[in-house]
């Protein structure tokens, strides 16, 4: 067959569909094909016309493999999208709308008739990301609030409590993510009663942090589906023994696996008790401000002054540094967990002739604006507690310094990190100073879309598993982890 004549059947097929000749013309586009298999745009005018046609498998799989070919066409894209709500697959729309909105092809039709779609087919998880992101694009749209509010209703009560010892702001992106999505109450996981209150409310109790908090909750007669969030520094003391493991649904790692080897350390049979996965930490860029500035001399630290915390070691690499170059200044910004850490803490301060180099300031307000004067972000501790607000720090540009502590290097480059205090100081010292670099670091490595992807899957298959209870009663199965 010569080239004139896979014209030829291409040419006619396209006047056979201007006539009206739908089925002819596709015989002919499918005879030009033959002879040209990668021609994109006859594959995309095969797809589209078998779509006016109804045939949406065969209209799905020209437009398939002509996007493969040429995946940056805008036309191919939004006629797959058309193929795919014609043929009732709105969940395979929905997972195009990311290139749409890239393009900038998305409309509110096309998200509105997904999001109907997905409702119709039970889909609420779905339904209601499409409608955010409607609203997101679209705010003025008043109706999509009460739509949204009708759809949390119909999806399970979240109890969302706080009870470990982490700083205020951990995880706070979950929350909102999950407040938008959930008819969601939060608690600090104090009060007993507030707590079995709460458990009576909701579908669906999310503990984080452990402690006696949880065996507290779990000894409650009432059933809820459980989810317990630990970090590595949450596993401590005998709470861990004491919980009816069995009872808890996903135990959330945050950050790493190695909340599980600290697990199985105290109860070895904890995977055939429950179901662990791992969500990785998480930074919200748009909450940081990256402030261009050069290199300075103040140091920052952030959080509650524990033991755990170590600000005595800190002291020490601090006394080392002022003792090279005194012109370097330590803030500390968190409460102390004790009288008699702060005492000893001070005492040091005075004892290794700090005072006027060290200072405390009490928990931040102003996170973005308190490190805008800041140049180094550093930590001491004996674990993990301390991640999140170290990222924070590197997203606003500050140079990190991390002591070395168990899994540190699973976190953060070795670059980043210190044993002993001579190391500490030539850190602190070296001209090296590269703010875009600290921040593009989080941004590549700790990006929250994926930590909310994580939670969503873990939230929509608990949906799953309550929805499936109300109708008939079933087992859990444990040591699954979660899709």
């Amino acid at each position: 067959m010569t080239a004139q004549t896979e014209s030829n059947y291409y040419q006619r097929g396209l006047q056979l569909v201007e006539a009206g000749k739908y089925q002819e013309g596709v015989h002919c586009i499918r005879e030009h094909l033959r002879a040209a298999p990668h021609d994109v745009q006859a594959l995309n005018d095969a797809g589209a016309i078998l779509h006016c046609l109804g045939r949406t498998d065969d209209a799905v799989a020209y437009l398939t493999k002509a996007r493969n070919l040429h995946t940056d066409s805008g036309e191919i894209v939004w006629n797959l999208v058309e193929a795919y709500l014609g043929g009732g697959l709105a969940t395979e729309a929905a997972a195009l709308f990311d290139d749409m909105e890239r393009m900038g092809i998305l409309n509110i039709d096309v998200l509105n008739r997904a999001a109907t779609m997905l409702l119709d087919q039970g889909k609420k998880g779905q339904a209601v990301e499409v409608l955010l992101r409607s609203r997101r694009l679209w705010p003025e749209q008043e109706v999509l609030g009460p739509m949204l509010d009708v759809i949390r209703h119909k999806r399970p009560k979240v109890a969302f409590f706080r009870c470990g010892p982490a700083e205020d702001g951990v995880l706070a992106d979950v929350c909102d993510f999950v407040q938008q999505r959930f008819l969601t109450e939060f608690d600090v996981g104090r009060d007993p009663e507030r707590i079995a209150e709460l458990m009576r409310w909701s579908d669906l109790c999310w503990f984080d942090g452990g402690g006696e908090t949880v065996v507290q909750a779990l000894a409650h007669n009432e059933r809820r589906t459980t989810v317990v969030s630990l970090r590595r520094c949450d596993i401590r003391d005998r709470w861990v023994k004491e919980v009816p493991w069995e009872n808890v649904d996903i135990v959330v790692q945050i950050g790493s696996s190695a909340v599980e080897e600290a697990l199985l350390m105290q109860v070895p049979d904890i995977r055939n008790r429950t179901r662990l996965t791992i969500v990785p930490n998480g930074v919200n860029l748009e909450r940081y401000t990256l402030r261009p500035k050069g290199r300075g001399k103040n140091l920052a630290c952030i959080g509650c002054l524990t033991m755990e915390a170590n600000p005595a070691f800190l002291l020490q690499c601090m006394q080392k540094l002022h003792y090279t170059d005194p012109e370097y200044r330590l803030f500390f910004s968190g409460a102390f967990e004790s009288p008699m850490l702060e005492q000893y803490v001070q005492y040091m301060v005075q004892t290794l002739e700090l005072t006027g180099t060290v200072f405390f300031e009490p928990r931040l307000s102003d996170l973005n604006d308190w490190l805008s004067e800041r140049h180094f972000i550093i930590a001491g501790g004996i674990g993990e507690s301390q991640v999140e607000v170290l990222l924070a720090g590197m997203a606003c540009g500050l140079k990190p310094v991390i002591h070395n502590f168990p899994g540190a290097d699973k976190l953060f480059p070795r670059q980043y990190l210190f044993n002993i205090a001579e190391q500490f100081c030539e850190q602190v010292l070296s001209p090296q100073y590269e703010p875009q670099s600290y921040r593009g670091f989080v941004e590549e490595r700790f990006p929250v879309r994926e930590q909310l992807k994580k939670v969503d899957g873990i939230l929509t298959q608990l949906e799953t598993e309550i929805d499936v209870q109300r109708l008939s009663p079933c087992g859990r199965q444990a040591g699954v982890e979660p899709r």
